[in-house]
């Protein structure tokens, strides 16, 4: 209007609720901890296989199910729920709605609450440094290693992504990544072997990989990723990054995280229940005391 843009989806709230930390996922930011969880619509990227196609592949005009929340509501509502930990932006893309999570993550800034960013990091630099003092915490899809992919399957550019993923690695924020596994499309051991040895390199062996098990969904059909090519991917992973961790599948042992020193298993995990076994208030392993959480 003007020549200026304006939001259509400000205060606007497709889906809410409370999750575990681990469903989004984070497995070293306060783990076994529960957060009010929000996402409205739209995306900036037009993935094929989106899981959650229905709030993020419409348009304001095609969905009549918003909640009307102000940023102060939602603070409240979290900060009324004393085990919440704080408030993740989360189910489709939260940049789409960028001035509404900036403006929810300042007004969180000076409260117990925690804010939690779930991207696809598809962001510019200018946005993202003014939105990083605010976001405690990242999980970041990488969802390939390949400009062709992320050309045919989403419609957008892999570099972007890993430009974001650096920013995010050199700042104060906790990272983690998520890669979504998808036969035929981004399980070449050759190219997932370049992106583990890429991460590695530029945010450091010690942050958090979760491998994903693809499902049909949306307009794609292709079968659900094999358990043995996840396994196959996860002994490639772990060759060069300490913790990696499977997801969608019932693998109780590779979604617990073990001691990267001494090898002790310090949280254990089934689905989403939680239990920290080997980790003393620090965050240090309670055999040898390698340090592994900053955050608990």
């Amino acid at each position: 209007m003007g020549g200026d843009l304006y939001t259509e989806i400000f205060e606007k709230v497709a889906a809410y609720g409370s999750d575990p930390i681990e469903k989004k996922p984070l497995y070293h930011f306060y783990p076994g901890s529960k957060i009010l969880s929000i996402g409205t619509i739209g995306c900036n990227l037009k993935c094929s296989f989106c899981q959650n196609y229905r709030i993020s592949q419409v348009s304001p005009d095609e969905f009549d199910n918003f909640k009307l929340f102000s940023t102060e509501e939602l603070v409240q509502i979290a900060l009324n729920d004393e085990d919440n930990l704080g408030v993740a932006f989360t189910y489709s893309e939260p940049g789409i709605a960028y001035e509404y999570m900036y403006e929810m993550a300042k007004r969180a800034l000076n409260t117990r609450l925690k804010s939690v960013l779930v991207t696809n990091g598809y962001i510019n630099k200018a946005p993202l440094l003014r939105l990083l003092p605010y976001i405690d915490a990242f999980n970041v899809d990488l969802k390939a290693f390949s400009e062709n992919f992320y050309h045919k399957m989403t419609h957008a550019k892999l570099e972007p992504v890993k430009n974001s993923i650096r920013i995010i690695a050199q700042s104060e924020s906790h990272l983690e990544l998520t890669n979504l596994v998808i036969p035929g499309m981004n399980d070449d051991f050759d190219e997932f072997e370049e992106m583990v040895r890429w991460i590695a390199g530029e945010t450091g062996k010690d942050t958090p990989l979760h491998l994903s098990r693809y499902f049909p969904a949306f307009k794609q059909n292709i079968a659900a990723t094999p358990v043995n090519t996840l396994l196959d991917l996860f002994e490639i992973a772990v060759r060069h990054l300490n913790y990696v961790y499977l997801g969608n599948v019932a693998d109780e042992r590779r979604s617990s995280t073990y001691c990267s020193k001494c090898h002790q298993r310090v949280i254990d995990r089934s689905g989403y229940y939680t239990e920290i076994s080997g980790l003393d208030k620090k965050g240090n392993c309670t055999n040898c005391h390698h340090h592994i959480i900053d955050y608990i």
